[in-house]
């Protein structure tokens, strides 16, 4: 594993930086139980970069959608790195905005990071690495594990000053990684929704615990 960690890092664009780097981003050694490593493909200096994590349900509705493109393409025009999982849903709405707006962003994975998942977002995350950055803690080669995805999710939180949820479900992992920011001495934001809708009620969830209410870039900014 060590010997092929090495000759993956001796390629172009990919890095390995450990706890000793400068490169390793000082936002992470803030938490409590920051990644010993991070295997990175693309500019490891973005991970230094101020930033705001963006998650939500991966069953997201279409107003969910166009919801997290437009802050994310928004905030991203404003200098904001946009940190997010790859999922499907909202956290490919808010990478693809950072990009539409020519911004940075960063898609923290929960596979080794020579692995795409899921599948159908290959092409986004090739968009990423170029000039951006894909960051996972994991091995080379690991495949999707679901108990490896809650544990990435301190890193989207630890990277950033804040995270906005879009839509979550109150059962959501995304409420976990909103639970880790405030842990973590980040802010908290949320983005209401139809009192009639799954996806609306982890936000109002939130917003009673006391997360900030959203309802433009601005009320972030």
């Amino acid at each position: 594993a060590v010997d092929r960690s090495i000759e993956w890092a001796s390629q172009p664009g990919q890095h390995i930086l450990s706890l000793a780097d400068d490169a390793y981003p000082k936002a992470l050694l803030e938490i409590a139980d920051p990644p010993s490593l991070l295997y990175v493909r693309g500019n490891p200096a973005l991970l230094r970069k101020r930033g705001l994590a963006m998650v939500g349900s991966r069953n997201a509705t279409p107003q969910g959608i166009q919801t997290a493109e437009n802050f994310a393409r928004t905030l991203a025009g404003k200098g904001l790195s946009i940190i997010s999982g790859l999922a499907l849903g909202i956290d490919a709405a808010a990478h693809r905005g950072a990009l539409s707006a020519g911004g940075d962003t960063i898609a923290v994975i929960g596979t080794g990071a020579d692995r795409i998942y899921p599948a159908r977002n290959k092409e986004l995350a090739l968009a990423i690495v170029e000039n951006r950055a894909i960051v996972s803690e994991i091995q080379l080669g690991t495949p999707a594990i679901a108990a490896n995805f809650p544990r990435r999710n301190r890193i989207i939180s630890g990277l950033s000053r804040g995270v906005l949820v879009v839509e979550a479900a109150p059962e959501s992992g995304s409420l976990i990684t909103a639970r880790l920011a405030g842990e973590q001495g980040r802010e908290v934001f949320a983005i209401p929704g139809s009192i009639h809708s799954p996806v609306a009620r982890g936000c109002h969830k939130l917003i009673k615990q006391g997360a900030k209410l959203v309802e433009t870039a601005n009320d972030v900014l």
